[in-house]
């Protein structure tokens, strides 16, 4: 049996090429460069109008940690609403206590929004964050949240393998444990193989040049050097070699 690629899209475009290269689910986000924020209403719509995609919408209102004041919380649950009204098929979320619990509460409170109109609920890389990690998993099962992505508490999932292996063995019957971060052609069928894992989340990114982005000594850049002149999107080609190394 395959293992299914989930790959992170900033945008329309980046859906667009997830589908030609052969994804059948996305995580759609926007603002990927502040680790990806709420993507709008109308590009999700697009995207389900037009594509044959399963759509997971973020739901996270700045970058940052996941600490989230009264008002910032607030808006999530109106940006939840409006996600799934425009068709996304579940929501990734995420909230967190200062000391690195769960918010238990606030993570509930949009389970039951998901949950109401039959969607999927993900928590996203917000548990890579946490402070028990089986903890925290043990009380998102409790939760009835679907899915959990991680990259195993480390900046790369290969480097987290171990805990990603651990958490799959625990807890993988009840909660659907999808890797993430450093995913590639290259190393996603060995990560699946290591840690009995079924599904693993990737960007694929490439970059595009706009010839706009420093000007007149006005500089808009999100990378530097090579880069500055560039912004981030999904391969198409990134795309279909991840997705056949999983065949």
């Amino acid at each position: 049996m395959g293992v299914l690629a989930e790959i992170c899209c900033g945008s329309y475009y980046d859906a667009k090429q997830a589908a030609l290269g052969g994804a059948k689910r996305i995580e759609l986000n926007g603002a990927l460069m502040l680790g990806g924020l709420t993507p709008t209403a109308a590009t999700v719509y697009m995207v389900k109008q037009e594509f044959d995609l399963k759509v997971i919408a973020m739901v996270r209102p700045r970058g940052a940690g996941f600490c989230y004041l009264d008002e910032e919380f607030t808006v999530m649950e109106r940006e939840c609403r409006e996600v799934l009204a425009a068709g996304a098929d579940g929501v990734a979320f995420g909230c967190l206590k200062a000391d690195g619990s769960l918010d238990v509460e606030r993570n509930q409170r949009l389970v039951d929004l998901i949950k109401c109109v039959g969607k999927e609920a993900v928590f996203h890389r917000a548990f890579d964050c946490t402070a028990d990690p089986f903890q925290a998993a043990k009380q998102l099962i409790g939760l009835e949240v679907d899915r959990l992505l991680t990259s195993g508490q480390k900046p790369k999932a290969m480097e987290g393998r171990d805990l990603i292996r651990s958490l799959q063995e625990r807890f993988g019957k009840n909660i659907e444990i999808l890797a993430g971060s450093g995913v590639n052609a290259g190393n996603a069928r060995e990560l699946a193989e290591y840690t009995g894992i079924s599904q693993v989340h990737s960007s694929c990114k490439t970059w595009i040049q706009d010839a706009t982005t420093v000007k007149n000594g006005v500089s808009y850049s999100i990378a530097g050097g090579d880069l500055a002149m560039c912004y981030d999107a999904v391969s198409r080609e990134l795309v279909k070699e991840l997705v056949d190394s999983l065949r």
